[in-house]
């Protein structure tokens, strides 16, 4: 059964950094572009950014840009955001996906999600 589970969330200040993980079960990433988005109380699941099935491409929000580094390790089969210079704006859920030959932000091309991980941003 294919399964994601993201982990790394939590309540952070405005200007810090958290670390998010999707470790996936079940398949192998190998095959498979990732994407993160996020969905705040509210508002349509955007996305955040999205990382080739090798690694050698990436993709952002322009809200993201210069703060949010996506990366992966398929031998560890989990793929990471780094998260730095955290505003309010960012608080969500965040959720990573699966797609195939995608680099595209949209959640119509992704197939299998996560659960989801809380990152809330407060002073």
């Amino acid at each position: 059964q294919l399964q994601f589970v993201e982990s790394g969330g939590g309540l952070v200040q405005p200007g810090g950094s958290l670390r998010l993980s999707c470790a996936a079960s079940g398949f192998t990433l190998d095959y498979y572009a990732i994407g993160w988005f996020r969905q705040a109380p509210g508002k349509e699941r955007e996305g955040v950014s999205c990382i080739s099935n090798s690694g050698g491409s990436t993709n952002y929000a322009d809200s993201v840009k210069g703060r949010f580094t996506i990366s992966r390790d398929n031998a560890k089969n989990t793929v990471y955001l780094q998260m730095n210079s955290l505003k309010p704006e960012d608080t969500a859920v965040y959720y990573c996906a699966a797609g195939i030959q995608t680099m595209s932000l949209s959640v119509y091309e992704y197939t299998y999600w996560g659960q989801g991980t809380q990152v809330t941003v407060s002073s």
